[in-house]
Formats: structure tokens, sequence, C-alpha cells
């Protein structure tokens, strides 16, 4: 352990501000650590509720999650709920901090708590066996006794193997979303968005999806800041010119992206987080048959929301999940997060968990 380090509790660093995301307020305390290796953002949310939302907005996206279940209650319900969250909105690693280890005296006991924790991450789809649960005591890490602070130094040597680099934005398939069309004399059609992930070559063959057929064109130029560029680049707002395509052939909404990376979708499963009339959301429940606006990446699209068999309503502040079928068909894949709208106003957020036709 390095002498160095000095362990804090949580609630002493932040006290969990809120933030709105989405106009949906959310109290989450955010932290930032290094390892040797790496440095970490680290987002904690005080309530459970606060944890849902969290995940279902996107509000961070996360590259890992540290699983904490007190080794003195074994897995709770609301633990449950979080490992079957972080699999439906696509959190693709989870490392287990078996907490109150040092309240506990019974070693076996401390076993079965840990194979309580592993079957339950097997039963959401998580290598059970392969994750690593380590056992620690934040309060004894805390009052600076050596033997617990050593185990957080080995809760994050486990994050820092089991948990791989993410990869970056930049080295994905190329994505745009469209937010505007422009037509320039004598030289063709001029898209322009914000490019969500990938690069995009002058010359290069990219796709329209969304709306109607898929099709092919070229970019025969990037343009920046009024400037003629060679590639544009995730995070860059770019203007594409789009060889033989009339104005009328693109739409905001419609995505262009590197051929066959993405494809177009009408009905999909999603978990959805509804707001409360406290956050601007709706003051009554809906029922089956409930005909919103779906907001994906640039535009609204109406669909109609399937809820789960058994279930009569949604309440405000209700986490739900829906299966959704869009009138016409949008650029989608798993894990997208979409806004739920009425008359243009936000009600509700939630992820993609399962494209179904």
């Amino acid at each position: 352990h390095n002498p160095k380090i000095v362990f804090r509790s949580f609630d002493s660093i932040d006290n969990a501000p809120e933030e709105k995301a989405r106009g949906i307020t959310i109290a989450t305390a955010h932290v930032e650590y290094e390892t040797a290796n790496r440095h970490y953002a680290h987002v904690d949310c005080p309530g459970h509720a606060d944890y849902i939302k969290n995940m279902i907005t996107g509000a961070a996206q996360m590259d890992g999650a540290i699983l904490v279940v007190a080794a003195t209650d074994g897995p709770m319900p609301q633990t449950r709920e979080h490992v079957l969250l972080a699999r439906q909105v696509g959190v693709p690693y989870i490392v287990v901090a078996l907490n109150k280890c040092d309240a506990v005296d019974d070693p076996e006991l401390l076993d079965l708590v840990e194979l309580e924790v592993r079957e339950l991450l097997k039963t959401y789809q998580f290598p059970g066996d392969d994750v690593p649960v380590i056992r620690l005591s934040a309060l004894g890490a805390l009052n600076g006794e050596e033997k617990w602070e050593k185990q957080i130094d080995a809760l994050m040597e486990a994050v820092d193997k089991s948990v791989p680099q993410p990869a970056r934005e930049l080295d994905k398939p190329f994505l745009m979303p469209i937010e505007d069309i422009f037509s320039i004399s004598g030289r063709g059609t001029v898209v322009t968005g914000r490019i969500e992930r990938g690069k995009v070559k002058v010359g290069e063959e990219v796709e329209i999806v969304g709306f109607r057929d898929t099709r092919k064109t070229v970019v025969t130029g990037v343009e920046m800041f009024k400037k003629q560029l060679d590639e544009g680049m995730a995070g860059d707002n770019a203007g594409l010119l789009l060889r033989g395509i009339g104005k009328d052939d693109v739409e905001r909404g419609m995505v262009l992206a590197k051929g066959g990376s993405i494809t177009p979708h009408t009905k999909f499963k999603a978990e959805v987080y509804i707001l409360t009339k406290e956050e601007g959301g709706r003051h009554t429940p809906f029922f089956k048959g409930y005909r919103p606006q779906f907001y994906l990446r640039t535009t609204d699209v109406t669909g109609v929301a399937e809820l789960p068999s058994g279930t009569e309503m949604v309440m405000p502040g209700d986490n739900v999940q829906l299966v959704i079928e869009l009138i016409t068909p949008v650029a989608m894949e798993k894990g997208l997060r979409f806004a739920i709208r009425e008359g243009g106003h936000t009600v509700g957020a939630g992820t993609i968990s399962e494209i179904v036709q």
C-alpha cells in the first residue's frame, strides 16, 4: 500500500449534487482517482432510484461497475435489480466488492455469500465463475487498518485487470446523425451533424440509413467551420457533401454510416424510466396503446408502447420494460439511448435492450 494514498469516505468528497440529464433530476456523486495504470471517473448515487435513472438515461456511459454487496446481508432485492439493469443497458464488466467482511466471523459464511453473488451474476449472463470477488471492509480501510487498506488496493488491481480498456469512439465504425440539409448550387447536397463515432474521409462510400430504403453514396467533401478538410472524426461538427443525392433524398433523423455497420428497425425492447410530475413529466399513468414520440438521436418518431404482461398501467416515476413499435424504421442498435416525448417535452427516457425486428 502506497503510504501517500489517503482513503476518504465517499460522502466527504461530494454530497451528490443533483444533475439534470434530459430534464430528469438525478443525484449523482463524481470522484476521480488513479491507479498505476489508469485514471478512473467514478459515479455513485445515494439512492436506489437515482441508480436506476442514471443507468437508464445514460447520464454516464459506463465501461464497468463495482458491485458492492454487504457480507452481513448478502445480495438484496435491489442488488438483483442493479445487475439486471447492468445487463439490459450494456454495462460490460462487473467486479464485486464484498464489504463489511470484518463483521462476519465465520469464513464459511463469507464463502456462502460469495457463492450467492456469483449465482446472481450468472442468472443475468455475467461470467459469475470468473468475476473477481474482493473481500474488504471499507470502514476498516478508513480507520487505517493495514489489512483492509491492502484489500482496497486489491479491489482496484482487479478492476485494472478485468475491465478492459474501452474502444475509443474514434476506432468504431463511422456514424453521423443528420441534423440539417443544404443544397449548394453546382455542388450538390450537404448534410450536417456531429460525428458520433469513427471517421470519414473524402472519397469514402457511406450508407444513408433510416426512414426509407438504405442507399449508398460517396462523401465528396468534408467541411468544418467553412474549411475544406480531408476527413472528419468523432466529436466534429461537420458538413458532408454527398454524391448523387438530392435535397429531398435525405431528412433529419436519418444517419450516415459505414456500410453494414447499422440497420433500420421498427420494433425493439427497452428499459424505460417515466418522469414524475415534479420532474416535468406526466401527471397521470398511461395504459396499453400509449402512443408518444420517441426521440432517437436527432428526431421524433411516433410509436406504440406495449406494456409487460400483467401490467395494467405505468405510473410517473416507474421504471418498466416496454416493447416499442415505431411507425417508420430508424437506424438503431442495442444500447441506444432515447427520450420519450409528448408534444415536444420529455416525459421519459430509455435504453434499447434488444432489437425485435
